[in-house]
């Protein structure tokens, strides 16, 4: 299965998270000896939605990062992943939503709705705590010491 985290934003200098941009790669290369995983930048929520229509290809599952959304632990984080595993998912999507937040159409393509808690973070964080969590279910899921039982 490939997980891909999307964050929908315009980012206006190129060095301006340079520091965030290396720890989300940190986590994701971690996390890819497990499954791919990908981290990406789209530019608008009207052009992730025409990502997402593949004509004749599976469609991905969308899970929608919103302040308003379900607030998993670690391990439930990590049941979520197991699941879509088994089921055969091919793609899994985590998006980070634009700055005014989703529109309906975008919540109504999303399958799921998700929140990193109750705190308003920027993207480039709300990138590197995700990308840190996927990580870290991974780890759950094959038992690896790193999470060790928090």
């Amino acid at each position: 299965m490939k997980i891909r985290l999307i964050s929908i934003t315009k980012r206006t200098g190129s060095s301006k998270a340079s520091c965030v941009d290396e720890l989300t790669a940190e986590y994701v290369k971690r996390a890819a000896r497990y499954s791919p995983v990908e981290a990406s930048e789209c530019p608008g929520e009207g052009a992730l939605l025409k990502a997402l229509e593949r004509p004749g290809r599976t469609a991905p599952v969308l899970v929608a990062l919103d302040s308003r959304g379900k607030q998993l632990s670690s391990e439930e984080l990590a049941e979520f992943v197991r699941q879509h595993l088994e089921r055969g998912t091919q793609e899994l999507i985590f998006a980070i939503g634009p700055a005014d937040g989703w529109t309906g159409a975008a919540l109504a393509r999303a399958q799921q709705t998700l929140s990193l808690g109750k705190i308003t973070l920027p993207h480039e964080l709300a990138r590197v705590v995700l990308a840190e969590q996927i990580y870290r279910a991974f780890t759950i899921l094959n038992h690896h010491p790193y999470h060790g039982g928090h």
